[in-house]
């Protein structure tokens, strides 16, 4: 490990190198993956894991262009690996291959014609790097031609196969030899086709170009690509079945993406900071690829060395959050009551498909739990393999301190600007028992944020107000953590939930809410109907039973009905 510089944003392994700048030593990714031998594999890590680090170490160790450059791994784990008759194993394959290594990281475009330029910009990078290819008459005068047309703005057909091709000119160049194929962050202009809508012309074209580069090239040796999720082999990957995946769950290289807490323990102490590693656990600890549970994310651990022991959010503030949030203020209801729970500390229970299919995405919470398993939010706590079939039910919960820092920020983000001045107005009337100005701001507060709440799948009177109910829960968590603890339950449909606001302070007020539409079946001509039909739930279901078990008395209890009539509210 070098100690000289704890810099962030290095993802050059040769200039981390040169530069004496803060590394622990992942070299011994390079053995295991050589040693597993499969054609193709894709490892999925959270974002800022080091996975592009890793890719960079990689080709500096393969490839042809560093075969001067052993100076890079000296000293290194994999450098010093010997075999069991005393050799060093791994010297011989330093600088040994031809290296075709892409990034799709800048791949983010608004609509898929701006997509396809921006991947013919990467692909026609590769072929300036190596134009040297043009010499020596390897290629033919067709071959030089179409060299020469692999240029920014060609067509996706073109673009589809160029990458392949080009490992068939670089084979040829070098006596035969093939050509290990680097891809990182793959799934970035997926993601960004998704949320921008133009899903199925991105699909189309990705499996024709990850089909000829990875699964019918048969000028390749090796095929290592890295991402944030498991797209559905169904997606893009059709028909690949030399394809391995190793997902945060898997056994594989479970060590060689972030640093473990010995690694971890270790640089506090190298930094002066050892008297915090408790701390440090409770923050960022809680990762688990695998069957290792106590991964750092690097970026936290590397910022809060290099700010001396100052505690922020530093890998939940850097950039990717924009989907999460999206999915989770504008999903349905059991993904906000889960929330609900997550923000409080608490875990859940539920099945999942580590494969992404954005497709379901906004219907789906599993499909979102999943989402936000492979991108480093949740961390598995158990896991049971439950009936006949042997369904895998995970036991899910936030990953640290800092995560759940995050998901409070972005809660306490949905309340902003002059909605923000209502809902404390809200919380001020509703502590003073001011019934009147609790109407005033709660209909602002509703009116100014249903459309926030809104899925865009133009919800009905009925399902709008539920949406809008549990975003205005989880800015009670948020708002109220440390004073009340805030629990939600939903019965059967809309209008059978109950709120509880349990404070902490035994002598202080508790609050019972219950959250009606109005439905003119059940003969609610009024809100004012709704809202005793509200009422008459509430001491029907003694709601007030479980305060009173837990030490209060009845004066200190307060029972609300709010009844909807799309987005008026009455409250009494």
């Amino acid at each position: 490990m070098n100690e000289n510089r704890a810099g962030l944003g290095y993802q050059n392994f040769e200039e981390v190198r040169i530069g004496n700048i803060f590394y622990i030593d992942k070299t011994d990714f390079i053995r295991q993956w050589w040693e597993c031998a499969d054609k193709v594999t894709l490892i999925t890590r959270p974002r800022r894991f080091g996975k592009t680090l890793n890719m960079s170490t990689v080709e500096c160790f393969f490839s042809n262009q560093y075969a001067d450059r052993s100076d890079l791994f000296e000293g290194l784990s994999i450098w010093e690996r010997k075999s069991v008759d005393g050799e060093f194993q791994y010297r011989a394959l330093q600088g040994a291959f031809p290296v075709i290594f892409l990034s799709f990281a800048n791949v983010k475009a608004a609509g898929y014609t701006d997509m396809i330029y921006k991947i013919t910009e990467v692909i026609a990078k590769l072929y300036e790097k190596n134009r040297f290819l043009l010499e020596g008459g390897i290629l033919s005068d067709n071959e030089k031609k179409y060299y020469n047309n692999i240029v920014p703005g060609m067509n996706a057909g073109a673009a589809a196969g160029a990458i392949s091709t080009m490992a068939d000119f670089m084979r040829r160049y070098y006596g035969g030899k093939k050509v290990i194929i680097l891809l990182d962050e793959y799934d970035t202009p997926m993601q960004e086709a998704w949320v921008s809508g133009y899903w199925e012309e991105a699909v189309s074209f990705f499996s024709g170009l990850f089909n000829a580069a990875f699964k019918t090239n048969e000028h390749l040796e090796r095929g290592l690509i890295t991402g944030i999720t498991r797209v559905a082999k169904e997606s893009i990957f059709t028909g690949m079945n030399n394809l391995e995946v190793v997902t945060t769950t898997s056994d594989k290289y479970e060590t060689a993406f972030g640093f473990t807490e010995e690694e971890v323990f270790a640089s506090l102490d190298r930094a002066g900071l050892g008297g915090e590693k408790q701390e440090v656990k409770r923050w960022y600890d809680g990762f688990s690829f695998g069957r290792h549970t106590d991964i750092y994310n690097p970026w936290s651990i590397v910022s809060f060395i290099n700010k001396k022991g100052k505690y922020d959010a530093y890998w939940s503030n850097t950039s990717g959050n924009g989907l999460v949030n999206s999915l989770i203020r504008t999903g349905v209801p059991d993904i906000k009551q889960t929330m609900e729970r997550l923000v409080q500390g608490e875990s859940f229970n539920t099945v999942i498909d580590e494969k992404i299919v954005f497709d379901q995405l906004s219907g789906s919470p599993d499909a979102v739990w999943s989402l936000l398993l492979a991108t480093g939010y949740l961390k598995v706590l158990d896991l049971k393999y439950v009936g006949e079939f042997k369904e895998k039910v995970y036991t899910m919960a936030l990953t640290n301190l800092e995560v759940r820092s995050m998901f409070r920020n972005m809660v306490a983000g949905w309340f902003g600007g002059s909605v923000k001045t209502y809902y404390n107005e809200f919380i001020n009337a509703l502590l003073s028992d001011n019934v009147r100005k609790m109407n005033t701001f709660m209909n602002k507060v509703a009116l100014d944020t249903f459309s926030s709440f809104d899925s865009g799948n133009k919800p009905s009177d009925q399902t709008e107000p539920e949406r809008f109910y549990h975003g205005f829960v989880l800015g009670m968590v948020v708002d109220l953590a440390g004073t009340y603890k805030i629990r939600s339950n939903r019965e059967s449909g809309y209008g059978r939930y109950d709120v509880m606001m349990e404070p902490l302070d035994k002598e202080g007020k508790a609050f019972i809410f219950e959250f009606k539409v109005q439905d003119a079946d059940e003969d609610e001509k009024t809100l004012e109907d709704t809202l005793a039909n509200a009422h008459a739930q509430i001491e029907d279901k003694q709601y007030e039973a479980e305060l009173l078990a837990n030490g209060f008395v009845k004066g200190q209890i307060r029972k609300y009905g709010l009844a909807f009539k799309g987005k008026e509210c009455l409250i009494g």
